[in-house]
C-alpha cells in the first residue's frame, strides 16, 4: 500500500479510508484499483464501504470513471422512490428531495428482484458543517443485534410494499408524502410496458382511479450476503413504514436539539396521526406491513431503528469524496441541511 494510505474511519471500520501519499492523480489511482481488482472487492465485502478522499474528482464525469474502476457494469435503470436528475448516462443527483426531509437508511432497490451490487456516491458540493451528510450502517450488524423475538416476528411475517403514485399529469404539489409520477419511475406512459417490468420485478400492478398505479410487492426481511453468507436485514421497512418519519426526526432531534429538528419532529408526529385516521393502509402514498396485510407493531419499528441508529455512521462529507459501498451489506441514507449542497450517484 506504499503509494496509498489506508485507515479506519470508525470503530465499526465503516468506511475504508484510502487516500494518496502523495500523487493524487486520478488516472492512476484508477489503474490501481483495476490491477488489484480482488483486493477490492475483499475490502468492500469486508469493511462494506471504501471513502476515496484527496482525489480531484470534482465533476460527474471524473466520479463515473472512478466508479468505473471499482465497477466497471453501472447500470442507469431506477426504479426507487427519490427524485433524481441525470448527469451523466450513468450519474445522477443523489436526490432532489426537499432538504429537510430525512432518508432513513437503506440497501439500495432492496425491493426488486435484483438489487445493486455497489452504490457510489460523490460529494461535488460540500454541505456545511454538521449537515447533511451520508450515513452508513452495516445491516449484518444490524440483523444479529435485532431482539430475537423481534427478529422472529420479522422472519416469519416477511414484508409487504405498497406505493401509490399519481399518473401522467396527476398529483398534487402540495401532498408531502406523494412519489413521483408513475411515467417518470418508468419513463414511460405506455401501461404494458409498466406491467412488463413489474411482471420481471415481481410487483403485483394494480390501476387506481385517476390513472393511478399500485404497486404491491412481497419479500422476505433478508438476504444472504452473495460472497461470505453472512445474513443481512436487506429491506426497505424502515423507510416505508408510515411511522418513519417521525420515529427519524425524533432521533435527528436528539443527535442535534435544534429548535427547527424539534419543530420537524413534531410536525411529522402530527402529520403521521392524520395520515392514519385519513387513508387506508394501502391507499397511503408508501406503507408496508406483513406478507399477509397484518400491521408490523409500532413498537418494533422503533426497536430496528433503535439497533440501525446505534450503528450509525456519520462521516461529513469533503469536496471530491467518493463512497463506494457494497450494497449487499451497507444501507446509506441522508441528514437534513440546508444551504448548498450537491451529492452525485452512481450504481452497478
Amino acid at each position: 500500500m506504499s503509494d496509498y494510505r489506508t485507515g479506519r474511519l470508525s470503530a465499526a471500520g465503516l468506511p475504508l479510508c484510502i487516500e494518496p501519499e502523495g500523487d493524487a492523480d486520478l488516472g492512476r489511482l484508477c489503474d490501481w484499483l483495476r490491477a488489484r481488482a480482488d483486493w477490492v472487492q475483499e475490502q468492500l465485502a469486508t469493511h462494506g464501504a471504501l471513502l476515496f478522499r484527496g482525489f480531484p474528482v470534482h465533476d460527474a464525469a471524473a466520479f463515473e470513471r472512478l466508479a468505473r474502476a471499482v465497477d466497471d457494469e453501472l447500470q442507469n435503470e431506477y426504479l426507487g422512490t427519490s427524485p433524481r436528475s441525470g448527469l451523466t448516462d450513468y450519474v445522477f443527483t443523489a436526490s432532489e428531495l426537499p432538504p429537510f426531509f430525512p432518508i432513513p437508511q437503506h440497501c439500495e432497490m432492496s425491493f426488486i428482484a435484483h438489487p445493486p451490487r455497489r452504490v457510489f456516491f460523490c460529494c461535488l458540493l460540500a454541505p456545511g458543517a454538521d449537515m447533511g451528510e451520508t450515513p452508513l450502517v452495516d445491516f449484518r450488524a444490524v440483523w444479529r443485534d435485532l431482539d430475537p423475538a423481534v427478529r422472529a416476528r420479522f422472519e416469519r411475517g416477511g414484508v409487504r410494499i405498497v406505493r401509490n403514485y399519481a399518473g401522467p399529469g396527476g398529483g398534487s404539489r402540495f401532498d408531502l408524502w406523494q412519489l413521483k409520477r408513475w411515467d417518470e419511475m418508468f419513463l414511460t406512459a405506455d401501461k404494458q410496458v409498466v406491467e412488463a417490468k413489474c411482471r420481471e420485478e415481481g410487483f403485483e400492478v394494480q390501476w387506481t382511479a385517476n390513472d393511478g398505479l399500485r404497486l404491491i410487492s412481497t419479500q422476505p426481511v433478508w438476504r444472504d450476503h452473495p460472497r461470505t453468507g453472512e445474513r443481512v436485514w436487506h429491506n426497505h421497512t424502515q423507510v416505508f413504514h408510515l411511522s418513519a418519519a417521525p420515529g427519524e426526526y425524533r432521533r435527528i432531534a436528539a443527535l442535534r436539539p435544534t429548535l427547527r429538528n424539534r419543530a420537524l419532529a413534531l410536525v411529522a408526529r402530527v402529520m403521521v396521526a392524520a395520515q392514519r385516521r385519513l387513508r387506508a393502509a394501502d391507499a397511503q402514498a408508501m406503507h408496508c406491513t406483513y406478507r399477509d396485510s397484518s400491521e408490523i407493531p409500532d413498537a418494533d419499528m422503533e426497536h430496528l431503528r433503535d439497533i440501525i441508529w446505534r450503528h450509525l455512521v456519520v462521516t461529513p462529507w469533503r469536496r471530491g469524496d467518493v463512497v463506494a459501498i457494497d450494497n449487499h451489506s451497507v444501507a446509506h441514507g441522508r441528514l437534513p441541511y440546508s444551504g448548498p449542497r450537491q451529492i452525485a450517484v452512481a450504481w452497478a
